[in-house]
């Protein structure tokens, strides 16, 4: 399945839906360069394939888990000048020809476009959003109506509750959220509506934000 999404700005988003758990992938392309840019390598290449160009650059990987790395090889194998940007930790899992750091502040440049990396540990210690304009695009850091969970190794509910509110709450309310799932009742979602819907986007403090993360596991148990 494929969901289109296109933002009247300098650039456009197509969002590709599939991989191992209703995973998104995302294309950007700076409309005054023809530059591209991909965001984790979650669905097979030949979904992808009919959108890509020549003025492909770069792929930005959100944290190394398998189902959003899972394509990586059939991306390089097509494009084996792609540029692959991760964490450093994430980099050393993932095998490319020519690897780039995602430094925490830093600014990736894909044509004209200035894609910035927000370090966000908590879901895992190598996650990474990264911003471009008004939009984010947090893996699984931050969905639609929720967050990341934290019952995975290298988890942990504090550090999460200082990336989700120090970092991402913090953005332009009306930043748009591009996750790495399609788990929410929509696709994407601004910032300021999904701290209406999300009783884990309205904790008091952190303590409170871990109590309500807590019994948000034991649900799903």
């Amino acid at each position: 399945m494929t969901v289109r999404t296109q933002i009247e700005t300098d650039f456009s988003i197509r969002s590709f839906k599939g991989g191992y758990d209703e995973n998104f992938t995302y294309i950007l392309t700076c409309m005054r360069t023809g530059s591209q840019c991909i965001m984790d390598a979650a669905v097979p290449y030949e979904q992808i394939e009919p959108f890509t160009t020549s003025g492909l650059l770069s792929l930005f990987i959100t944290h190394s888990h398998h189902d959003h790395t899972a394509f990586l090889k059939e991306y390089t194998a097509h494009h084996p000048d792609l540029v692959v940007v991760s964490h450093p930790n994430c980099i050393k899992q993932v095998n490319a020809n020519y690897p780039q750091e995602a430094v925490d502040g830093g600014t990736v440049t894909v044509g004209q476009l200035n894609v910035d990396a927000i370090h966000t540990p908590g879901h895992n210690p190598d996650s990474v959003c990264y911003r471009l304009e008004n939009v984010v695009f947090t893996g699984d850091t931050l969905f639609v109506g929720r967050t990341g969970r934290t019952v995975n190794s290298g988890a942990d509910a504090g550090t999460l509750f200082q990336s989700v509110y120090n970092k991402l709450l913090t953005l332009p309310s009306e930043t748009i959220i591009y996750p790495g799932h399609d788990y929410g009742s929509v696709p994407t979602i601004s910032v300021s509506e999904n701290i209406k819907i999300s009783p884990l986007l309205q904790a008091e403090n952190e303590a409170d934000f871990i109590s309500r993360m807590a019994a948000f596991e034991a649900s799903r148990d």
